[in-house]
């Protein structure tokens, strides 16, 4: 069989590029914000103790400063929280046709879940950058696709694989692996397990709407840089703190 394929590589870790626009006119930030300039390194960020009341949508919000790179989680005039972020490129990628713009959505979000040890879903983007590195075509699989040397590519109970030249058997692919057949990148659909990568969103996640989430990372380093496809990254001990205490439904500002 000539193909091959390529180990996935691990990329921000974001749900989605899509940018979305303002909602809302946001009020000044709270004063405590012009002076959050310097970011601290993530192997160094505290881990502050548990709030001394119960945590609700009424009395606490989130406040993101994507220029500061920083997070507090506000009670009244009170900080309760602290912690450096990584926040969106701002870079386009133009690739097969199609462009993604990777941005960190600006405006009053909400958190609508938390999930423990998250599953990535790659977007399209994260197959685009890697056959985009590669020099490889980009398609989609959606149907059997017949291959150079006589053999095909198709799903089968919820994984890719592919059937020999002259033979029936299904041989499933590894999950975990890139598809690359004849100098194509094919990204698998979206319900298969070829699309599903864990780990790479940290051990938690707080869910903003749209594929924007708050979110761990496997590049602790990276913490406090504008390195990501749109969603909010932090270090594991803030996102710890944050998935424990903040509640579904806290409002999430981003300015």
């Amino acid at each position: 069989m000539r193909y091959c394929l390529l180990l996935v590589v691990a990329t921000s870790g974001c749900a989605t590029a899509a940018s979305v626009p303002s909602v809302n006119t946001l009020a000044p930030p709270p004063p405590h914000m012009a002076a959050a300039s310097a970011l601290l390194p993530s192997a160094t960020v505290p881990v502050i103790s548990a709030p001394r009341f119960v945590l609700t949508p009424r009395n606490v919000r989130l406040v993101i400063s994507v220029a500061a790179r920083r997070l507090w989680v506000i009670a009244g005039p009170d900080t309760l929280h602290t912690a450096p972020v990584s926040v969106a490129s701002g870079r386009d990628l133009v690739y097969a046709g199609r462009t993604w713009r990777f941005a960190t959505p600006r405006g009053r979000l909400v958190v609508l879940g938390k999930r423990a040890n998250p599953v990535w879903l790659p977007p399209d983007w994260h197959y685009a950058e890697v056959a985009q590195q590669h020099g490889l075509r980009l398609a989609q699989l959606r149907t059997a696709v017949p291959l150079r040397n006589g053999d095909r590519l198709l799903v089968r109970d919820s994984v890719v694989g592919v059937i020999r030249r002259g033979r029936t058997a299904f041989l499933p692919l590894p999950v975990n692996e890139h598809l690359v057949f004849d100098g194509t990148l094919f990204i698998p659909p979206i319900a298969t397990r070829n699309r599903r990568l864990q780990g790479e969103l940290g051990r938690h996640a707080l869910d903003l709407g749209n594929g924007y989430m708050l979110h761990g990372t496997t590049d602790q380093l990276s913490i406090g840089s504008n390195t990501t496809h749109g969603c909010i990254r932090l270090a594991d001990g803030d996102l710890s703190w944050l998935y424990t205490y903040v509640p579904v439904g806290v409002s999430v500002v981003i300015r």
